[in-house]
């Protein structure tokens, strides 16, 4: 019976019943999916700006956003702007289903023409073209008439059409010109990511975008001159639909970002989805510029209006004909003044884009005034305008006989804040506006002191279990919020001397005695080359240096026991150890000094060498003819950024060095304090570098990396031993430190999210030793080669950081040096976007980015080596 029934069946309801089995299998296994793992995308192809290039995005399926692509074509091919000696539209339809009985790029093509041929086509000629550059087997099969060899991949399909109209003075020569192109087609009418799945043929992310990519060049050879260029990329589905890979096309697209027209519903229920679709597209960076609508009656674009504020406008079209018989020649002649009044308002959005584009340099220079720069060396002519930011890549405005925008990858992590990559950044960097929008939306800012709320408490839970647990056991026990990585360190230099105060028998029991008493002045012991801040107080807490001097400190004058310290890097393929004088020593051997890994500089078997003999007589002689010598004055804590020290010129401290210096300040009963501002959170390979170290403080700072580089956030943590030090009966006994946005929600939700995905192995594939470490990410052959380098004076790679010096003397070495100037400017012309410390300069990724990309960050970096010739 179950035979016959097949066997009577339909060819058409066979195949329904097999979709339908094949989709309940594919939604089973997409349950449990997650983001891909990183890779290596190929950079973007460069977005011209030379002519106005935007997406059709809808609200929903079926809403017109077809009619609206052919309405502006119409409109631009058929009234061509005065100032013009021609036109062309282009007309990109990246993802078609349904193909070939419903092809949006074939309808252009037949309303077009038939609106053309009614409109009694102008005197010059029109050229009009569709062309299908790849579909699905069965869908090219429906095209051609047969099938052929290769089941599940997409075929070069390859169908063109073209047609001429031609005008009543037509002299041979067509001036303008109409292109509809079709990227990638399947044949059943469903979801993209559901048809690349039945019918075979996937296409990952970055070949579509590679491809749009090459199509959105189209014209933009004549743009700018006297042929008018427009050009429209039409989405599949609603805002949200996904693409052929899954990815919602809303995060697809983003890395083009380019201007959006929003087709909006005007039926019963349409309100909603059209409020819904334009949040969901201004979430992730779009500027809609204008909303259309069908008129149903139901003028929902009052309340749209209303909503929104005029901002975008909101345009009504007439009611669409129901009539499938209709041709809807008439509805188009209606709709003219709408789409005229549409095209303007495009018009006017590119100009006036263009022209901030070009003001800004001009107007940043005249108000600005940057950080760590010297304006007169800032000519407006080699400013950085900064579109926009997508993953690890900054989309740059650049003019090079026409505008553009390209891609440049931020090898500085916007001052080492940075944390996704450029394969996860579509859930990353959306997923953290989202939250973070929610958290704002929830709470905006709610006072912290005596209160307590749902992200602030998740965001210390998070960091007490993670940077504060270490290799095995917790040492933290308390988390102090604060702004940002200097006022952090205050907060935790207030701790350490509070802590030692009354571990030495320096703080009074009676309070009022405390306020009005003379006391020994409380000082620091630091590395020479570190640096903690910009505030005053962590100022006094570095050694002198540019950063300290009169003419930026005049306060300054250095409150502490500068050490200096031995330095560990690589030269000429050998990782090699520098020490200072006070350590040099004949004693030590040659394996003391050299290291065959870089492993090897971390074993904790180095802790019963001669060397660490060495280290701690030099520590315990400097501590103690310190003492000595200051008479009324103490050493009341130790400050170091632990392995690398970053402002200081990249420069690796050797970690046994570390490890002996703590363990001399524990046994002198001198709170240790970790300054992981730079180096937390992964940036040199683990969670914290204190676990690189082996050994743990009682206090450590944490900001940058910590909320993913989306909104300023710091932390100290503490043990209970130094929390103890600041609790009595007295409010003066507590530690009364705090800012007005202290622990606000918005950056204790990112940081919450930062902290969980860095350490999810199922979004950070670069997880080893079971989620401890970073796997190697910079390639070692390279890291080598480049160390052989004669420019280069030493190279560091460790973590998410590669840094090398190069070789310079006198005024080219050094802080102030522009030494690498012409270097840099180079690999930003190779789409690496990078920032010198004088003569050091550095390359930095994510905790998630891939080895490969990496690795060629190293290559471009190795070619313009080899054409360095400073000037």
């Amino acid at each position: 019976m179950l035979c016959s029934l097949f066997c009577s069946s339909s060819s058409s309801s066979h195949r329904r019943f097999i979709l339908h089995l094949r989709l309940r299998l594919h939604l089973r296994r997409s349950i449990s999916s997650s983001p891909p793992p990183s890779q290596s995308p190929p950079p973007l192809p460069d977005l011209p700006l030379s002519h106005p290039i935007y997406t059709i995005w809808a609200s929903n399926t079926g809403l017109g956003k077809t009619l609206v692509s052919t309405g502006l074509a119409a409109t631009t091919l058929l009234s061509p702007s005065p100032s013009s000696e021609s036109a062309k539209f282009v007309y990109i339809k990246p993802v078609q289903t349904g193909f070939p009985s419903d092809s949006d790029s074939a309808f252009v093509l037949r309303k077009f023409c038939q609106l053309a041929h009614r409109r009694r086509c102008p005197s010059f000629a029109v050229s009009a073209s569709n062309h299908v550059l790849k579909a699905s087997a069965s869908a090219s099969e429906a095209v051609l008439g047969y099938g052929s060899e290769g089941e599940g991949e997409l075929r070069d399909l390859g169908a063109y059409e073209e047609r001429r109209l031609l005008g009543e003075e037509w002299a041979g020569e067509v001036a303008s010109e109409l292109i509809c192109k079709t990227m990638y087609a399947w044949r059943e009418a469903i979801s993209p990511h559901l048809a690349a799945e039945i019918e075979g043929g996937a296409v990952p992310d970055n070949v579509l975008l590679e491809v749009l990519g090459r199509c959105l060049g189209i014209g933009s050879e004549d743009g700018g001159g006297k042929v008018d260029v427009w050009t429209v990329v039409e989405t599949a589905g609603g805002v949200a639909s996904p693409g052929p890979s899954g990815t919602l096309q809303c995060d697809l697209y983003r890395p083009f970002r380019l201007p959006a027209i929003l087709v909006g519903d005007g039926r019963l229920g349409g309100i909603s989805g059209t409020v819904s679709a334009y949040e969901s597209l201004k979430l992730r960076g779009y500027d809609v510029v204008a909303i259309v609508i069908e008129d149903h009656g139901l003028v929902n674009e009052v309340p749209l209006l209303s909503y929104l504020g005029d901002r975008p406008p909101v345009l009504v079209l007439p009611p669409v004909p129901r009539d499938p018989s209709d041709n809807l020649m008439e509805w188009f002649d209606k709709s003219e003044a709408v789409f005229s009044f549409l095209k303007e308002i495009m018009l006017s959005v590119h100009s006036e884009r263009i022209q901030r584009f070009h003001d800004m340099p001009k107007r940043a220079g005249d108000i600005f005034w940057w950080p760590f720069t010297q304006h007169k060396l800032v000519p407006k002519e080699i400013v950085t305008v900064i579109d926009s930011r997508c993953g690890e890549n900054f989309s740059v405005h650049k003019v090079c006989d026409k505008d553009f925008i390209t891609q440049q990858f931020d090898a500085c992590a916007s001052w080492w804040t940075q944390g996704p990559d450029a394969t996860m950044q579509q859930w990353f960097q959306i997923e953290l506006a989202r939250d973070v929008g929610y958290a704002a939306a929830r709470f905006g800012h709610v006072m912290f002191p005596e209160n307590v709320y749902e992200p602030a408490l998740e965001c210390a839970e998070l960091l007490l279990e993670g940077v504060g647990k270490g290799m095995s056991t917790s040492w933290a026990s308390r988390t102090f919020f604060s702004d940002n990585g200097s006022t952090a360190i205050e907060v935790a230099l207030k701790m350490a001397f509070r802590k030692f105060s009354l571990d030495h028998g320096i703080v009074l029991d009676s309070t009022e005695a405390n306020m009005t008493a003379k006391f020994p002045e409380v000082k620091v012991l630091a590395l020479k080359g570190s640096y903690h801040g910009d505030t005053l107080g962590a100022m006094e807490a570095q050694a002198p240096s540019s950063y300290t001097g009169f003419l930026q400190q005049p306060w300054y004058t250095g409150r502490g026991l500068f050490l200096d310290p031995p330095t560990t890097f690589m030269r000429d393929g050998i990782w090699k150890l520098s020490l200072p004088k006070g350590v040099q020593s004949e004693k030590l051997k040659q394996e003391d000094l050299t290291f065959q890994s870089r492993g090897e500089i971390f074993s904790k078997d180095r802790d019963c060498s001669s060397l660490a003999g060495s280290y701690s007589s030099f520590i315990s002689q400097q501590l103690s003819a310190y003492s000595g010598s200051t008479g009324f004055g103490h050493v009341g804590a130790l400050i170091i950024e632990p392995v690398v020290l970053g402002s200081g010129g990249m420069l690796m401290i050797d970690p046994l060095f570390q490890r002996v210096l703590v363990n001399e300040c524990r046994r002198r009963k001198i709170p240790v304090i970790f300054d992981e501002v730079f180096t937390g959170f992964w940036r040199l390979g683990a969670e914290s570098a204190s676990e690189l170290l082996c050994c743990q403080p009682d206090i450590a700072c944490f900001a940058k990396l910590m909320t993913g580089g989306i909104i300023p956030l710091a932390a100290t943590l503490a043990t209970d031993a130094i929390f103890n030090a600041f609790t009595g009966d007295s409010k003066l006994k507590a530690l009364l430190h705090g800012h007005s946005y202290t622990a606000h929600a918005m950056g204790c939700t990112a940081a919450t999210k930062s902290i969980k995905w860095f350490k999810d192995p199922q979004r950070n594939s670069n997880l080893v030793s079971e989620g401890r470490l970073l796997r190697e990410l910079w390639d070692g052959e390279l890291v080598c080669q480049i160390s052989l380098h004669p420019s280069v004076q030493r190279v560091v790679a460790l973590g998410t950081l590669f840094a090398l010096e190069l070789q310079a003397e006198g005024s080219n070495a050094g802080y102030g040096s522009l030494y690498a100037s012409s270097l840099l400017q180079k690999l930003r012309e190779d789409g690496v976007y990078m920032r010198p410390l004088g003569n050091v300069i550095y390359l930095m990724c994510g905790p998630c980015t891939s080895p490969e990309t990496c690795r060629q960050l190293l290559i471009k970096l190795l070619r313009r080596l080899d054409e360095f010739k400073p000037s």
